[in-house]
């Protein structure tokens, strides 16, 4: 595609992922043409009566692990010249914001889903440019995996979501996005604050500033020692450690 994105995706459950390609923004990005999808289930490249894709494990062990033929057979078939091809995986680095728009500049990825207990590591050897984990937790569906780099890749693009709800978000300033309100104004006797009602654009700018960096002091310390923060916010970040020793 010249002016978007292919994402292929490799699995022996097509049906999970063909949903969401169907689906709300990314059906309109796939309209717009800036998304064109390839989904592969890998059971038809088996070539046993019995389409089996999966085996135990040499050295013992619970469970089973997927073949490599099946799944080097559907990778064959591709044309993979330029594409990047994605593992999601525990055992992979953990999956960001940064890593997301790294992807979001490729023009075709390529992802493999794993089931059981993992994929014969002949094929990450020989195909898999990335192991991406999406957390430090173990789940049994490369699909749902998959689904969320998909989400979190093809929204970066061009035209897919405004440019100015994605410059706010969550992680793209180093910082946790700000609180949100909406009509209505009172809800269950708890009133929106006041200085979203005043129209005052500065002074909203600092307060979701302030709710920002309040909410990742309390939820993602972690995040505020990766930065080098502006002199705005290394003073609201004293300020909050003030108030804090206060209440302490």
């Amino acid at each position: 595609m010249a002016d978007g994105m292919k994402i292929t995706v490799l699995t022996l459950f097509p049906e999970i992922i063909k949903g969401f390609f169907e689906s709300s923004i990314m059906a309109k990005a796939v309209t717009k043409g800036l998304i064109e999808y390839e989904l592969i289930d890998f059971r038809e490249f088996t070539t046993d009566k019995h389409r089996t894709c999966d085996d135990y494990p040499y050295g013992g062990g619970a469970g089973m692990v997927l073949k490599a033929e099946p799944i080097a057979r559907a990778l064959d078939s591709l044309n993979l010249e330029g594409a990047r091809v994605l593992f999601p995986s525990p055992s992979g680095p953990l999956f960001t914001q940064k890593k997301a728009r790294e992807f979001a500049a490729e023009e075709h990825i390529v992802l493999l889903c794993g089931r059981y207990e993992g994929v014969d590591q002949r094929i990450i050897d020989e195909y898999i440019d990335d192991e991406v984990s999406i957390g430090d937790y173990v789940i049994s569906s490369g699909e749902i995996a998959s689904l969320v780099l998909i989400d979190g890749v093809y929204r970066l693009l061009d035209g897919v979501i405004s440019s100015d709800s994605l410059e706010e978000e969550s992680f793209e300033g180093g910082i946790l996005e700000y609180p949100h309100y909406t009509r209505p104004e009172i809800f269950r006797d708890e009133g929106v604050p006041e200085v979203l009602l005043s129209g005052h654009h500065e002074n909203i700018r600092k307060w979701r500033l302030r709710k920002g960096l309040e909410k990742t002091k309390r939820n993602r310390p972690d995040l505020l020692a990766l930065r080098n923060f502006s002199d705005e916010v290394q003073e609201i970040l004293k300020d909050l450690e003030l108030a804090d020793d206060k209440e302490g």
